[in-house]
């Protein structure tokens, strides 16, 4: 494949995209808000679907009305989250084939999570870090998703502009993020969740659809400039 039918970058989700952790982090949300005696429900899953620790944490302070701190229901989330994801790693269906094709093709690729870095080294632990030449967790930047922050940083550290790049995401909360850094999107949702539409965003059931030529037609559709 010529090289200019290929992304400068493609900068991959973690939790539901790269492996099957988006579950686990609903189960330990949902958890802590049986103990906090306000079960979630589906009304609940845009503030814990692709969101960081510290803001389910103040979801779950808000709607519950209980007495402990939002820090102290962060570090519950976290610790749970953490054992979890240590005791349960499993890469999505086509993510290491994908991520083996960028790599025999020198695509450099990038993770961008807003998990805590702890747990994004807990997933590089059990898939391999050398798969990614840029990891970025929630601490690393000033603002995480849905702020464009993370693949601003991201784009930057590989010299790359986001416009040249493709995000890899499977919630609206990392879609948003990806498309206000300015990236191509491709998204494929790890839960029955609709998705922003856009003309640089795509939508695919699973990763086992991708491939390089996808991920090239994605990035040539020409970006929108403020």
């Amino acid at each position: 494949m010529p090289e200019a039918a290929l992304p400068a970058a493609v900068l991959f989700d973690m939790d539901g995209t790269l492996v099957d952790t988006e579950q686990l982090w609903w189960q330990t949300a949902a958890e802590l808000a049986e103990e906090l005696r306000r079960p979630l429900t589906d009304q609940d899953a845009p503030e814990v679907l692709g969101q960081a620790v510290e803001h389910t944490a103040a979801h779950l302070h808000r709607v519950s009305g209980t007495t402990l701190s939002e820090a102290e229901l962060a570090a519950r989330l976290g610790d749970s989250f953490a054992d979890k994801v240590a005791a349960e790693t499993v890469p999505r269906p086509g993510a290491l084939a994908l991520l083996a094709s960028l790599r025999d093709a020198r695509v450099p690729t990038a993770l961008v999570s807003a998990s805590p870095r702890r747990v994004v080294d807990l997933v590089l632990s059990a898939i391999g870090r050398d798969w990614f030449a840029v990891t970025l967790a929630a601490e690393d930047t000033a603002r995480t998703k849905p702020a464009p922050d993370p693949y601003l940083a991201a784009a930057e550290r590989l010299g790359l502009d986001p416009a040249r790049c493709v995000a890899v995401e499977d919630t609206p909360t990392g879609v948003a993020s990806a498309t206000a850094a300015g990236c191509a999107v491709l998204a494929v949702p790890s839960t029955p969740t609709p998705m922003p539409d856009g003309d640089r965003i795509t939508l695919l059931a699973s990763l086992e659809q991708a491939d390089l030529a996808l991920l090239g037609k994605i990035t040539a559709a020409p970006p929108v400039r403020p």
